[in-house]
């Protein structure tokens, strides 16, 4: 399961894990949203509706490059720096290509597409 995001010139992919939250992330494609900057380690993008939670707890091996969903704001997290687990994160999947996107600063417009 993939997804392709594209603000601005820059195209990026990410590749899903498969888990109920994901699955339901792939139910709302393809959408219109808008990516922003938060933090120094992350840009988000609000959906439309909350995910499921269904499945989902505690995990390791955070990563950048990571794609979350946030269950108590419902927005997904864009990691392109460290971070580490907190209550509420649900890995979706990881980002493929490295997140040299992320890294302009500022919000864009974001398309989100099903791969696939």
């Amino acid at each position: 399961m993939r997804i392709h995001f594209r603000f601005g010139t820059h195209v990026f992919t990410a590749v899903l894990e498969d888990n109920p939250s994901s699955r339901d992330l792939l139910s709302l494609l393809p959408a219109d949203l808008t990516i922003d900057d938060y933090s120094s380690n992350e840009k988000i993008a609000y959906l439309p509706r909350k995910l499921t939670e269904a499945g989902s707890g505690p995990f390791g091996n955070e990563a950048v490059g990571d794609l979350c969903y946030y269950a108590p704001w419902g927005n997904l997290a864009f990691f392109y720096a460290g971070y580490r687990y907190s209550r509420g994160l649900i890995r979706l999947g990881r980002l493929e290509g490295g997140t040299q996107p992320l890294l302009t600063r500022g919000k864009f417009p974001l398309r989100a597409e099903r791969l696939g």
